[in-house]
């Protein structure tokens, strides 16, 4: 009776040893593995397919890590990471000195890729290859020019059939560092633009019809016949909607692609603050429109773990990430720039 009651006693307390030692290598296996981290982004629609297929694709590698990213415009994008609502915001406009001034972490500006804004349009018979001059695109936008078979769109195209068509401009209808960026050139071109409209995130448009977002344009490009608008060529290469050719400021006729943006940003030798426009610049087969797209991130964070995930994700995306940049519609940055930018993520504290 009580050798069997030992013996009880006995598998009683082996059973209990081996359930504490389940139990602490799993609670060990927990400690070492990654702890859950969700960064939330807004901003730019310029950008917003190739960040959330980046983001996409660094959840496969570390399923613990998550980035949300909410595409809602350059301008709402540095208002809530102003704010402090969001982890990181993105813009297509550097941030100026007094915008800067008003987050008192800090802000660290991060160009994380570029890309070519497009004239994309929708006219019948017209797929490839229409060419537009500097005057042209400057007129058209200005609403002087109100056919497709305008004489001053005709005469540098003088194979194409250009139909007896309203012109329908599209523009952003938000605040937008797409909008930012295509004014600039515009007020370069155009001294009746620059004078009457200028140049901006927002302006008053003197004609045309307004889209939310880069993908809005897009789309009322696709659906009206005669429209044209400018996006981002990731919105257009998918989609296939057919771009125009544009004079440069060398008076070339130049189709975008990623070595007419490299020349482009060539041109322009990115400064120690990271902040630089690249507008209508000069050369052999540069496209006229190409920008940086920044993603803004504070210099000071309270939480530690979300600002070294968010060093490690940026990381990626300037290493690994530019090998998807070409596919989806974007350029790849140099090599010294994404040098620079390494050099500022070394700034991000915690």
């Amino acid at each position: 009776m009580i050798n069997q009651l030992l013996a009880s006693r006995r598998s009683l307390f082996l059973g209990l040893v081996l359930l504490t030692f389940t139990v602490t290598s799993c609670l060990g296996l927990a400690k070492g593995s990654e702890p859950n981290v969700t960064l939330i982004g807004s901003g730019a629609t310029f950008p917003a397919p190739l960040y959330q297929r980046w983001f996409s694709e660094y959840n496969k590698q570390k399923p613990a890590i998550q980035v949300a990213y909410q595409a809602v415009g350059s301008g709402a994008g540095i208002e809530q990471f102003t704010q402090g609502t969001v982890d990181f915001g993105a813009s297509d406009v550097a941030m100026k000195d007094d915008e800067i001034k008003k987050v008192k972490q800090g802000v660290v500006l991060l160009p994380m890729t570029a890309g070519t804004i497009v004239i994309g349009y929708n006219v019948p018979d017209q797929k490839t290859g229409l060419k537009l001059s500097r005057k042209a695109l400057g007129d058209i936008f200005l609403g002087k020019l109100q056919k497709w078979n305008d004489p001053a769109i005709a005469k540098v195209n003088p194979d194409a059939k250009l139909p007896d068509l309203p012109i329908i401009v599209v523009h952003r209808s938000e605040g937008s560092g797409t909008t930012a960026v295509f004014t600039k050139l515009l007020s370069k071109i155009s001294p009746e633009w620059k004078e009457k409209v200028g140049d901006g995130k927002a302006v008053d448009w003197p004609t045309g019809v307004g889209g939310r977002g880069n993908e809005g344009v897009a789309a009322l490009v696709q659906q009206i016949a005669g429209a044209i608008g400018y996006i981002e060529y990731g919105y257009a290469k998918p989609t296939k909607i057919p771009v125009a050719n544009l004079e440069n400021k060398s008076g070339q006729y130049v189709e975008p692609n990623t070595e007419s943006a490299l020349k482009a940003l060539a041109t322009a030798k990115l400064p120690d603050n990271l902040r630089v426009f690249i507008t209508d610049p000069e050369g052999e087969g540069v496209y006229p429109l190409v920008t940086y797209t920044w993603i803004m991130a504070q210099k000071q964070y309270e939480d530690k773990v979300k600002a070294k995930t968010l060093k490690e994700v940026m990381t990626w995306s300037l290493t690994e990430g530019q090998k998807l940049s070409e596919e989806m519609g974007y350029v790849p940055l140099p090599q010294q720039t994404v040098e620079k930018v390494k050099a500022a993520l070394a700034k991000i504290q915690a």
